[in-house]
This record gives C-alpha cells, sequence and structure tokens, in this order.
C-alpha cells in the first residue's frame, strides 16, 4: 500500500491517474534522441572510433566553458585550413582546464593527449558537403544547443549531464561493457550516500570510478550537507579520491568532475590492483564506494573476480570506515576455492554489515543481477554479529518501453522503509530482511537465509524454475558455468548450445 507524500503525490497523480509522463520520463526521452543523433552523426560525419566519441563530448563541453569568458565562439569556427576549428577547439579546452587549476602539469597534459584527437583528427576539420561546414563544428554546435545550454540553466543540470553521458555512451558502446564496465544508474550512486549516512567531513574513494558516478552523487551530498563556503572548497580539494585504470574514462571522470565545478579531484589514472593497500591508506578516507569490472575473472585470472576488488578495497580503507559495494549476486556465492578464502579473509579483517538484494533491471539491458554490500572496514567480523540481508527487488523502478527504467511513485517510500529498517528505525518481516550470523561458507544473500513456511501454489514453482533458468544462462554466459558444474570454455558464450546447458524439466512437464 502507497504511503502519499507530498514528495510523490503529483507524480502519483500524472502518471498513475493521467496515464500521462512525468517530466522525468520527457526529459529522459529528449535525452534518449538527442544521445541517439550525436552518436549518429559522429559516425557518419567523423567515422570516430567508439572510445573517442565520448572523449569528443567531454572536450566540447569544456571548450563550451570559455564562450563564458569570451575566449571561445561558435562563430569563430570558420573552417578554416590553417588555423582549423578543432585547433581553436583545443585551445579552449586547454584554455579551461588551466582555469579549473587542474594540477599537477603531468595530469593536464595525460588529459591534453587524450583530446587531442579534436585537433588533429582530419576528417572532422574538413568542410562537409553535406552540412555546409566541418563535423566539429556540427557536433559542437549541436551540444551548445541541446546539452549545454540545459546545463546552465536546469534545475537539476546534476542529473541532465550524469544521464546525458549514461544515455550517450550506451548509443556509442563507450560504457565499456565488453571490458566489464558498468555505468551505475543515479538512484544506486544516491543510495550509497544514504547507506553510509554521508557526512560533510568524510573522505570517499572510488578506486574503479569509471565517469566519477559515485563522487559526484558524494560531492552533491556533501556540498548540501556543507555549512560553508570554505567547507564546501575543501570538499571539492581534499576530500574525493578516485583511480580509473583507462585512459578515456579516466579523461571522462576528470572532464565530468570540472563540469560540476570541481577541478581538483584526486583522480588517478591508474591500476588500482597493482596499488599498495597502505600507501592508499594514507589518503585518510573512510568511506569506500565502488563498482568493479564485472565478469573479468576466471579460474585462470582469480585476481579479476568482483570479491578480490571488494577486499583490495576495504584493505585500503582506514580503520572503521564503510564500505560500499556493487557486485553480480554470484559474487557472494563463493563457489571457486579463490572466492572462498577471500571471503574468509575478509571476516578476518573486516566486519560485513549486510547485504541487500537489488532489482534485477537495475543494470536494464546488460543482463546482471546485482547487490550492494556493506562492510566496516579494519575491525574483525566477530561471530555472534548479526549482518541484515535484505531483499530490495521491488524498489518501485520499473522499465518503461523505449526509455529504460524509471522511478514509479512508490519509490521514494520503498527507499525510505529500507533506509528504515537498515537504520533499526523500523522492523521488517523475513521476507523482506532476514537479520543473522554468518559463515563465510554461506552465500551472502537473502534468499540463502530467508525460510518460506508458505506452501507454493504450482504458478509460483513454475516462475522459480524460469527464474533460474534465467539466472543459470546468465551466469553460464558471463563465464561462471562452474557454478553449475560447466566446466569454464574460452568464449564460452560462443561454443555452447543452449541444448547443452543441463534444464530441470522439459516444457510440458507437470511438477509435483
Amino acid at each position: 500500500m502507497i504511503s502519499f507524500s507530498i514528495d510523490n503525490i503529483d507524480e502519483y497523480y500524472v502518471k498513475e491517474i493521467l496515464q500521462e509522463e512525468t517530466n522525468f520520463e520527457k526529459e529522459t526521452a529528449e535525452i534518449l534522441k538527442d544521445a541517439a543523433t550525436l552518436h549518429n552523426d559522429l559516425r557518419n560525419y567523423g567515422n570516430i572510433e567508439e572510445k573517442n566519441k565520448p572523449l569528443i563530448v567531454s572536450g566540447i563541453l569544456l571548450a563550451l566553458r570559455e564562450t563564458e569568458h569570451g575566449n571561445f565562439s561558435l562563430e569563430s569556427l570558420t573552417g578554416d585550413t590553417v588555423k582549423t576549428d578543432g585547433s581553436k577547439i583545443y585551445a579552449a579546452i586547454k584554455a579551461n582546464l588551466q582555469r579549473a587549476n587542474v594540477s599537477p602539469e603531468v595530469k593536464k597534459d595525460k588529459l591534453l593527449s587524450q583530446f587531442a584527437i579534436i585537433r588533429d583528427d582530419v576528417k572532422i576539420n574538413e568542410k562537409n558537403a553535406n552540412l555546409g561546414k566541418t563535423p566539429i563544428k556540427h557536433f559542437t554546435e549541436f551540444l551548445y544547443k541541446s546539452i549545454y545550454q540545459s546545463l546552465r540553466y536546469n534545475s537539476s543540470a546534476e542529473d541532465y549531464l550524469g544521464r546525458f553521458y549514461g544515455e550517450f555512451m550506451s548509443y556509442s558502446g563507450g560504457d565499456g561493457q565488453n571490458l566489464g564496465i558498468v555505468l551505475t544508474p543515479k538512484h544506486i550512486t544516491e543510495l550509497f550516500c544514504d547507506l553510509v549516512d554521508l557526512k560533510p567531513t568524510d573522505k570517499v574513494f572510488d578506486p574503479t570510478c569509471g565517469t566519477a558516478g559515485f563522487l559526484i552523487a558524494a560531492m552533491h551530498d556533501m556540498l548540501t550537507k556543507a555549512e560553508s563556503d570554505s567547507q564546501r572548497d575543501q570538499i571539492r580539494k581534499h576530500q574525493l579520491f578516485g583511480i580509473e585504470e583507462q585512459s578515456y574514462m579516466f579523461t571522462i571522470a576528470t572532464t565530468n568532475m570540472i563540469l560540476r565545478g570541481d577541478g581538483k579531484s584526486n583522480l588517478e589514472n591508474q591500476d588500482f590492483l597493482r596499488q599498495n593497500p597502505s600507501k592508499l591508506q594514507l589518503k585518510q578516507c573512510n568511506v569506500g564506494m565502488m563498482n568493479p569490472p564485472y565478469s573479468m575473472g576466471s579460474t585462470a585470472n582469480t585476481e579479476l573476480y568482483e570479491i578480490n576488488f571488494t577486499e583490495h578495497l576495504l584493505n585500503s580503507l582506514v580503520e572503521g570506515a564503510k564500505a560500499v559495494v556493487i557486485v553480480p549476486q554470484s559474487t557472494f556465492t563463493g563457489k571457486t576455492r579463490f572466492e572462498k578464502e577471500t571471503k574468509q579473509n575478509i571476516l578476518k579483517h573486516h566486519t560485513l554489515e549486510g547485504v541487500i538484494t537489488l532489482n534485477k533491471n537495475t543494470f536494464y539491458g546488460v543482463g546482471t543481477n546485482p547487490c550492494i554490500a556493506v562492510f566496516t572496514a579494519g575491525i574483525p567480523h566477530r561471530p555472534e554479529k548479526e549482518c541484515k540481508f535484505i531483499n530490495f527487488e521491488n524498489d518501485g523502478f520499473e522499465v518503461s518501453k523505449h526509455i529504460g527504467l524509471v522511478e514509479t511513485a512508490t519509490a521514494k517510500d520503498k527507499k525510505q522503509h529500507l533506509l528504515d529498517v537498515w537504520f533499526d528505525r523500523t522492523e521488517a518481516e523475513t521476507k523482506f530482511c532476514v537479520q543473522t550470523t554468518i559463515e563465510a561458507d554461506d552465500e551472502w544473500l537473502h534468499s540463502f537465509y530467508y525460510f518460506n513456511d508458505e506452501v507454493p501454489s504450482e504458478e509460483d514453482f513454475q516462475k522459480t524454475i524460469a527464474d533460474y533458468l534465467t539466472f543459470e544462462v546468465n551466469m553460464i554466459t558471463h563465464g561462471r558455468g562452474y557454478l553449475f558444474g560447466i566446466e569454464e570454455k574460452e568464449n564460452y558464450q560462443e561454443t555452447t548450445d543452449i541444448e547443452e546447458l543441463p534444464m530441470v524439466a522439459e516444457k510440458g512437464d507437470k511438477y509435483e
């Protein structure tokens, strides 16, 4: 039953009663359209590689900031063959990085080297007969009208840029899903801040920061709670730390932070797993947030398992720090020897607070069943410690046709209930939350600890079988066939027929 509140009554009326699109859905539809248009234009007029598309977008948005200082204008892009449009945009990017006080110099040089494609690519700097201008000018005009002005005048600019990046990169393939990189939805990054009760004095570390979604959410949360301009300045300069291995993602993350007024974010272009945890502890970070690369680990390459990233993060934080990670549910089933040993090591040195099973469509279109785990770093897990295991699959978000995952009128109430249960402000039935002691060999999921004594109907049983088979196929196609006694094969998805998968029952069989 929905508890109507001032926060959601208008949205409920528009969507559920009038059956109309909410402002969020209309805005999202526009973003989807703009992202698709820009992606197609970059392909058709520039023949740009996938990973370079987000870089061109990021660079242009930085250059457009110089229009406010009189150092750059759309009119200056004349298609000159000597002083090209791209060189003018590149000069504006360089000026804006200086204006943002990006330091040290080596970091600024690394960023500029990524943006050099704007200056050096011949095709986008030559006039296109169909456009009547250079493709790079066309891209710049499009971004100015559709995105940059929205960033300046839209009250929800924080959301707008992040959502555009997310949609654009999913169109372009630049989100690196083939590399195991999955962008985190905004409502999840905000939930992370709530689960650790983020304070304006906290220091936040994201070791696989991607486009900086967690750091941006943390910055926004802390700035809102800050009580003075000096404290806000301190947050921007000294309380946000990130690492990103991919150079182009690092550039996008840094740009993302600059566009939100943070030019001194402590982002590093490094391989997190190669960093010494003791040295990382010197940053004195007391909050860790992470969405590690998915489905990269294997029995032949165990260090890339999500559970290993999790342990490395915990070892990199100060004693008593809170760490929140979003990972596939299979991370905590611990079926391989390495994963079992890593879970044991985690409990020897750190404390598991709880695990929240999420909506299966949280990463809509990716096919990952995720969960959130919360830990306390540096304090060994006591055997009598009771952890919370929560089933938050029904989170108030649903898939909307042609748009993706959208928030419904019930989402705010459901999130508030989750937080009330998490912080012991209210009790919940065991079908929502189970509190129990744990063992390292347990599957750290609500489904493992929850006992449902209701007699299931035949429909319930069939649905469970269908859900299981969906999960099984998903795990096998992501290289985790060993969970079901299937030996790993290289390129499993290509070499295995669906008929080879072990099925529980043939279609039409009766379930007794």
